[in-house]
């Protein structure tokens, strides 16, 4: 992927002598740069080397980030140390950050929005490694348009609606990467089948996500057809899939997390690294890559890789977005 000028003008900035801690400008926007040089993931990847990449990756990864409130998991001592989610916005947060309020359980919460490279190098510039979105975005809500200032009620019937459906596969103990992979071809299948266009990216970590753009619908419905669908493959391949979260029963069967589609829960963004012992990335794959991995086989591509790939192949899940391919939900018990 050629750099960007974003991303040639911060690395520029971080290249000069006792560049530990910089400031720079993101497309106009001030960025103060700290600790640079610090391993963040036990290969020695930096917080230089976060930055680069989230700024590399943002002319793809920006489109699947737009207009979802970003819930963050940072990592101020690097992947191996510990962690903690935030949902709110951090204190000294800048002006120019776009944020959406949400009432969740009453608690309002005030959300971080993606619409830029330089949000992507403020949110690396905190040490959030991951960034995990829901299955809606604010302009897909019913009635008057959110705005910062407008609360949006995830409980109000029918205002938050989702535009696409995940179906999450959670490999339990003995399951393989071609195992989890066979699951998520049947998955595919049996989505396609129901008239849905179904796409595929590793987690990052241990599973595969399926997902399939549908046209905005309420996400309490959607809740519904999603367990539907996980009892429905539970039943119809019962040595493969699970749909309960008890531990005793996932013994070399795979979890299908269709919790996952609530409106308070998030998922893994596309292209978002991943806090493993290397600088994982969750990652958008071709249905033919699935189909070909053997038993040995793992699937788990580091940020250079997928820097490699999306230069070689583009966004493999650019039709995602495409309004074009969203279908009506359908009864997928």
């Amino acid at each position: 992927m050629a750099s960007t000028d974003s991303s040639a003008g911060i690395m520029g900035a971080m290249s000069m002598p006792e560049a530990n801690s910089v400031t720079t400008q993101v497309e106009g926007r001030p960025l103060g740069l700290t600790n640079l040089d610090k391993p963040l993931f036990a290969t020695g990847f930096t917080k230089a080397e976060v930055i680069d990449y989230y700024v590399r990756i943002a002319p793809v990864m920006l489109a699947h980030l737009e207009g979802r409130c970003i819930t963050r998991r940072r990592f101020p001592e690097g992947a191996d140390g510990d962690s903690f989610y935030e949902k709110n916005l951090p204190g000294a947060t800048p002006e120019w950050v776009v944020r959406q309020r949400v009432d969740a359980s009453s608690v309002p919460i005030d959300y971080p929005l993606a619409d830029s490279p330089a949000t992507l190098v403020w949110l690396a510039n905190l040490a959030a490694l991951e960034l995990h979105t829901p299955q809606w975005r604010i302009d897909t809500l019913t009635g008057a348009c959110a705005s910062a200032d407008a609360p949006i009620s995830l409980e109000a019937p029918d205002l938050v609606r989702s535009d696409r459906l995940v179906v999450d596969l959670d490999p339990g103990p003995g399951i393989t990467m071609a195992g989890s992979c066979r699951a998520a071809m049947l998955v595919a299948t049996e989505l396609a089948g129901l008239g849905l266009i179904p796409f595929v990216k590793t987690s990052g970590n241990k599973g595969l996500q399926v997902f399939a753009p549908i046209e905005p619908t309420a996400w309490q419905l959607v809740v519904e057809q999603a367990r539907a669908f996980a009892q429905r493959l539970a039943s119809q391949y019962p040595e493969t899939f699970v749909a309960v979260m008890a531990k005793e029963r996932r013994a070399e069967r795979i979890f299908v997390d269709y919790l996952q589609n609530q409106a308070a829960r998030n998922t893994i963004t596309p292209y978002s690294l991943r806090a493993r012992p290397f600088e994982s990335v969750s990652t958008p794959l071709s249905w033919d890559e699935v189909a070909a991995v053997g038993e040995r086989d793992t699937l788990s591509f580091t940020a250079g890789q997928v820097l490699q790939r999306v230069e070689e192949h583009g966004d493999l899940w650019h039709e995602l977005l495409d309004p074009a391919c969203a279908a009506p939900l359908p009864t997928l018990g």
